[in-house]
């Protein structure tokens, strides 16, 4: 950043600026128009007249900023050194409780463009994840006969080393096969749950719960060799992979393996 007072050099560094006042009496009142050619008649002046501008300071160490926009200056400082106490994103104003979700938000619709497209229907996504959802759930118009356990099969075929699908061994319906509800559902009140004994408004939110993956067989594992993560949908796993939460793989890297994943026909590699 620059800073420009009396005269037009700009300066770099606010020791260099200070130096260049000393030598040229460019000390300015921080809330006049006047100068002095000492530090110390000009602080004399603001004293007696009160002329003290408001100070703005890094909240992890001792600089103090001024400037025509110190709230701004103050602001870039901190950001340029990592140093809010927070973890702020400049654009929304907004703090966020940690640097993860300081990162899932500046990786969210609200700052990426949706670039990522579903390799059959074209619409686009943010996040691979979001692409997983989309197909897992048949909401592909292109594509729906895919599910979740379409998914995982084709996915399993260009996995033969199970970097990131587990192997199975057995067919059992809760490991490939959608979960039904019936009327037999209704305990008198609710819909319930027979396998967590949760209960809903509604049959078609108790059919939400049970087909969420929520009591689904895991089949996908995290890649990462000291990450013991399980998980019962692909989108749950990119999920997983997008927050870096345990350094397996980067957001980036995930994004670009989407199209190979749940569309190509390559074997999924390790790197």
């Amino acid at each position: 950043m620059g800073y420009k007072w009396v005269c037009s050099n700009d300066f770099w560094d606010l020791e260099d600026l200070d130096d260049h006042k000393d030598d040229h009496g460019h000390w300015n009142c921080e809330t006049c128009n006047r100068y002095f050619k000492t530090i110390q008649a000009r602080n004399q002046h603001m004293s007696s007249l009160n002329h003290w501008a408001q100070r703005y300071k890094c909240e992890t160490n001792d600089y103090q900023y001024l400037s025509e926009n110190p709230a701004v200056v103050v602001a870039q400082h901190m950001m340029m050194a990592f140093r809010f106490k927070g973890h702020f994103c400049m654009d929304c104003q907004r703090e966020f409780q940690d640097e993860n979700a300081l990162k899932m938000h500046l990786r969210s619709r609200i700052h990426l463009k949706s670039t990522i497209p579903c390799p059959f229907c074209k619409q686009t996504f943010t996040t691979a994840t979001g692409v997983a959802h989309h197909l897992e759930r048949s909401s592909c118009p292109e594509a729906k006969n895919l599910s979740r356990a379409a998914i995982h099969a084709q996915v399993a075929l260009r996995d033969p080393k199970n970097l990131i699908t587990i192997r199975q061994f057995d067919h059992s319906p809760d490991a490939n096969s959608r979960i039904s509800v019936s009327d037999r559902c209704w305990n008198g009140q609710f819909y319930e749950c027979y396998l967590c004994h949760r209960e809903f408004g509604s049959m078609q939110a108790l059919d939400q719960h049970v087909n969420s993956g929520t009591h689904h067989q895991k089949i996908y594992h995290c890649p990462g060799v000291r990450c013991i993560r399980e998980f019962a949908s692909l989108a749950a796993l990119f999920n997983h992979l997008e927050s870096e939460s345990c350094g397996a793989v980067r957001f980036e890297t995930v994004q670009r393996s989407v199209q190979n994943i749940v569309g190509g026909d390559r074997k999924i590699q390790s790197r």
